[in-house]
Parts: structure tokens; C-alpha cells; sequence
């Protein structure tokens, strides 16, 4: 499946933007079906249909045969419609933290920022490589991985000449919660510096609620590590 650029998607009208609409009410449905729905022939709701499929925005399924004849293509929304459809799931989000801020104050918004950050770490450790027994450039490269998967568009890149990484994050999926608790930014730097492991330090260069337009972190080994426990008993093992 071909993605699209979401202007493209947002661009979607007429009869298109119609099938859309009613692939979202349905699930699924045939050509024939669709036709049926809107009065047009199914080649023609076959070619819309088509066109959709090629900018990323529906698939066809074969449907279960139910007789004779050549079983018919079953057509339903990929992920990437959703972004045609309304999202308030920011505005919820920065209603809640309000009513959180109301109802228990600043220290209620810490409360939730640091349970936040616990579970963020939680994740993160899970997947990322352990600090004792990986470089820094690998656990940089697997951050901006994991942070590209959650909307950040990540990427990670060797510093200047001190040796230092960059990660550098071109999108911020949760801005406008951010913009009403800062306090996400910073459990979110906290979190770095913690998984990223205690031989590193992290400092933020840019940053998006201060005008820049992205967000931007230089990571820089601190100390060579001490060789890990695990990797000397393995030595050891096999020394015998």
C-alpha cells in the first residue's frame, strides 16, 4: 500500500470522499454494494474505488465465495483514512489536564506527569538495548526507533566532533497538551536521560514550545562503563 501525504488525504472530495464516508459507517462492502448505495455503476465506483486504493486510503479483501462465480473484492478503509475523519483527541487531552489542574492543582499535575513517566519508562527499558551492554550509538538509534513509532519522527545522528549524538524529533504528536502542562517536556527529558543509562548525559538544543521548530537533544557519553557483571560471568564461563 502506497501512503500519501495527509494534505493529499485531506484533499479528498466528491464522490470519493462519499464512499469514504460510507466504507467508515460500514466496514466493508462491495462495488455492487456502493453503487446500490449512491446510484452509480459499480465500474464506476469500481474506478473510485481504485483510484482510492492507489493513494493508500482503501484495500480490497477477497469476500468468502457464496456460490458460483468469481467471489467479489470486499473494499474497506486502511489506517490512513482516519485521517479524514475528526480527531478531538488533543482537545480532550488538554481538557482533562485543565479539570486535573482545577480539581487537584500543580501537584495533581505532577502526580500524573510522573505516573506517566514511570510507565513510559516501563516500555521503553523493555525494548531498548540494556545501557551495560550496548554502545551509545545503538541505544540512540533504537530511541529514535521507538519515538519515531509513537508520531515523534525521529531520526538519530552523530554529533559534532566531540563525539556527541543528536536525536532530533520532527514532529510532537502531544504539542498541544504540552502547551498547557509543560511538565510533560520536562518527564520526557527525565525519561531520556534515565534509559538512555546513567553514562550519558542529555540536553535539549531546541525545542518546540520555545519557538523552534522541532525538538532537538544532545546526548554525549559521559564515562566509559564499567565492563557489565553479566558479560564478565559469561567470560568466566567460558573460560572453564
Amino acid at each position: 500500500m502506497v501512503g500519501v501525504p495527509t494534505d493529499d488525504a485531506a484533499s479528498v472530495s466528491g464522490a470519493k470522499r462519499r464512499l469514504l464516508e460510507r466504507l467508515k459507517r460500514v466496514d466493508s462492502a462491495t462495488a455492487a454494494e456502493l453503487a446500490s448505495d449512491f446510484g452509480l455503476t459499480a465500474t464506476a465506483v469500481r474506478q473510485h474505488l481504485e483510484d482510492l486504493a492507489r493513494t493508500g486510503l482503501v484495500e480490497a479483501a477477497t469476500a468468502s465465495p457464496t456460490g458460483r462465480g468469481r467471489p467479489a473484492q470486499l473494499w474497506k478503509l486502511t489506517p490512513l483514512a482516519a485521517s479524514l475523519f475528526p480527531d478531538r483527541h488533543a482537545d480532550l487531552t488538554v481538557s482533562l489536564l485543565e479539570s486535573i489542574r482545577e480539581t487537584l492543582g500543580e501537584p495533581g499535575i505532577d502526580a500524573v506527569v510522573k505516573a506517566r513517566t514511570k510507565t513510559q519508562m516501563a516500555a521503553y527499558r523493555a525494548v531498548l538495548p540494556d545501557p551495560g551492554l550496548s554502545s551509545v550509538a545503538d541505544r540512540v538509534q533504537a530511541l529514535a526507533h521507538v519515538r519515531t513509532v509513537e508520531g515523534y519522527m525521529a531520526e538519530a545522528a552523530r554529533g559534532q566532533e566531540d563525539g556527541s549524538y543528536v536525536l532530533v524529533e520532527h514532529n510532537c504528536p502531544i504539542c498541544e497538551a504540552a502547551e498547557s502542562c509543560q511538565n510533560l517536556c520536562r518527564g520526557e527529558l527525565e525519561l531520556f536521560r534515565t534509559v538512555l543509562g546513567d553514562d550519558v548525559s542529555v540536553e535539549r538544543t531546541q525545542h518546540l514550545l520555545s519557538g523552534d521548530l522541532r525538538c532537538a537533544y544532545r546526548i554525549t557519553q559521559t564515562r566509559s562503563r564499567e565492563p557489565s557483571r553479566r558479560v564478565e560471568v559469561a567470560v568466566a564461563a567460558e573460560a572453564l
